[in-house]
């Protein structure tokens, strides 16, 4: 199962997030719950870094690893993008619910 931990702030912003596991929909290279979530994340943290230019910690692995954290200031900046990616993820759960989670860490 493919895990998304969003990390949430106690106000209720969104600071990041780190997905981990595999879907196990389909074998390698033909799953599209794992493309899926993958393509979201990659979209997210080049927009974020790339395009906003926020400074930010990202981490990406071969493994289906991802790790992203923006700071507290640039919450504002990010927001959008990342309730996008929250709102995605949460779509995905739903009809996906075999193979991924959406769940939330408090920073």
């Amino acid at each position: 199962m493919i895990n998304v931990d969003f990390f949430i702030t106690d106000k209720g912003y969104l600071l990041g997030f780190e997905i981990y596991g595999h879907a196990e929909f389909k074998e390698n290279g033909y799953d599209i719950v794992c493309a899926a979530v993958s393509s979201a994340a990659f979209l997210v943290a080049n927009t974020v870094s790339e395009i906003i230019k926020v400074a930010v910690s990202v981490r990406a692995e071969d493994s289906g690893y991802m790790y992203l954290k923006i700071n507290n200031n640039d919450v504002g900046l990010c927001k959008d993008i990342l309730l996008g990616l929250k709102l995605h993820m949460l779509n995905l759960e739903e009809q996906y619910p075999k193979n991924i989670t959406v769940n939330y860490v408090e920073v």
